[in-house]
């Protein structure tokens, strides 16, 4: 369970927000491939499935769902670049914060192993 170890539930939000960056950035890298259809997930409800014991990867494959588009383009591409800009861009500063945790909680544990 991810709760039970020594980072908490940060250790596994941080995979499920890398993976979903990578959703995110093929999504971006896709957005005038005619056909492609945008994709994402639900970060809350991947993050409680590997919560209850489900591995990261298996959770997030089985979360990626396509976008249903506001204004679709003829070319059939359901990316909608703006949304996929701010999503990215928000999904970046959530993982920043988690890692910036990580990094401190790694510093009090090294500074009470030394004895500081």
């Amino acid at each position: 369970m991810a709760g039970d170890t020594l980072f908490g539930v940060h250790g596994a939000a941080l995979e499920v927000r890398s993976q979903r960056m990578g959703l995110l950035a093929s999504n971006i890298a896709n957005a005038s491939t005619p056909g492609f259809k945008a994709k994402d997930v639900d970060f809350q409800s991947t993050l409680a499935a590997v919560e209850n014991g489900g591995d990261a990867d298996s959770a997030f494959a089985k979360a990626v769902q396509f976008r249903v588009p506001t204004q679709p383009s003829m070319d059939g591409n359901t990316v909608e670049l703006s949304q996929e800009q701010t999503a990215f861009a928000e999904n970046a500063v959530q993982y920043q914060t988690t890692l910036s945790f990580l990094s401190g909680r790694i510093s009090e544990m090294t500074r009470a192993l030394k004895g500081e």
